[in-house]
């Protein structure tokens, strides 16, 4: 599996951290649009497929299937 691929209640890493401080985010919606859920401060953001492909990093944890 790729380091870029990614799925539904996966951990990833963006390129830049939270303004709180933490770069962990967990995917929580995918679609046309990605949800992503901040894990230190638990802030939700919303990005197109395309832009959240580009800032993202790599996949920390896969979720268990």
């Amino acid at each position: 599996m790729s380091d870029k691929e990614f799925g539904l209640k996966d951990v990833v890493e963006m390129k830049k951290a939270h303004p709180c401080g933490e770069n962990r985010w967990k995917v929580i919606r995918m679609g046309a649009d990605i949800r992503i859920k901040c894990l230190g401060c638990e802030h939700s953001v919303m990005l197109p497929r395309k832009e959240f492909s580009r800032k993202l990093k790599k996949v920390l944890e896969h979720a268990e299937s």
